[in-house]
């Protein structure tokens, strides 16, 4: 399924270059500030807190972010990672992406029971479904349904769970 993105086309130089006219400056600079104590931060309640009320996240009780997570640093808002989810050290989410002509804003839905391999890239505009697992260095550039196993880059299926592959 293609990701669910919104599409920004601009002229002049490229989009990255036009960051300010999306995001205030101040913005950026304290989220980033925020991320860097979140990533480096041993107390999982302390970075669910920060995600929560410093970055406007969704973060699910229970949710567990390992060491060297980065989060989007422009809109963390449009992250949601449901209760008791993993989400595997020096991982990558991202909600934007700023190209040459156009930018692209997406959500991303991270369900309950998710585990996210360590150093994964996923996108913005994806959806990876409850009790699904990333495996570890996956880029994730499409939904993932509930109960699978995914992993690579491409991203491809790797397993269902036994319940699933049961009733199809």
């Amino acid at each position: 399924m293609a990701r669910k993105i919104t599409r920004y086309p601009v002229e002049g130089p490229n989009a990255l270059w036009q960051i300010y006219r999306t995001v205030s400056p101040f913005k950026g600079v304290k989220n980033f500030i925020f991320i860097q104590l979140a990533r480096y931060c041993p107390i999982l309640p302390m970075k669910n807190w920060i995600y929560r009320h410093m970055l406007g996240m969704k973060v699910g009780p229970h949710a567990a972010f390992g060491l060297m997570v980065m989060v989007d640093v422009f809109f963390p808002e449009k992250i949601t990672i449901g209760e008791n989810s993993v989400i595997g050290y020096n991982t990558t989410i991202l909600a934007h992406e700023y190209l040459i002509k156009e930018y692209r804003l997406g959500e991303v839905w991270i369900g309950e029971n998710v585990l996210i391999g360590a150093n994964t890239t996923i996108l913005p505009g994806v959806t990876i479904g409850d009790g699904a697992v990333v495996a570890a260095g996956s880029v994730v550039h499409k939904d993932v349904s509930p109960g699978v196993f995914v992993g690579g880059n491409p991203l491809r299926e790797l397993k269902r769970t036994s319940t699933e592959s049961e009733s199809i």
